[in-house]
């Protein structure tokens, strides 16, 4: 087991600020659904974690807000049917949501002007389709 999981460029977060639940997953899986508790829920303090530098941490907070309890966020993997690999699931996923989470905002598109030539080419065939449909009329309007 990795003792820090890479989120992104520099950031890493030790597994010991990670917390695991763990509880009996739900659907079929026969006698063995019974007896093990195999689904996996990863509980990770975005707000207190000392491992996020605070710009990054300010930015997550913003964009997981939806997602957090008390700055808290929980993540529950039950697709396998094996401990070990729901708990990788649930890691991939915190990796998957802090690196977008913390990505920096797109650069802001600068509108450039339309050419003229262009514009006026756009009149002109606008022009022209409007005398096409004008011309299939049966009546004379002019």
């Amino acid at each position: 087991m990795p003792e820090q999981i890479h989120v992104r460029g520099s950031v890493f977060i030790p597994e010991t600020e990670l917390g695991w639940r763990f509880s009996r997953s739900s659907g079929p899986g026969g006698q063995h659904v019974n007896t093990s508790a195999t689904a996996a829920e990863l509980s990770f303090d975005v707000a207190g974690s000392p491992s996020l530098p605070e710009p990054l941490k300010a930015r997550a907070l913003e964009r997981l807000e939806g997602r957090l309890v008390r700055g808290v966020l929980t993540i529950r993997a039950e697709e396998y049917r094996s401990q070990h690999r729901n708990r990788d699931a649930a890691r991939a996923r915190l990796v998957a949501l802090l690196a977008d989470a913390i990505a920096p905002p797109p650069k802001k598109r600068i509108p450039k002007k339309i050419p003229r030539g262009l514009n006026e080419r756009r009149l002109q065939n606008k022009k022209r389709r409007a005398d096409i449909k004008r011309q299939r009329s049966s009546r004379r309007w002019d």
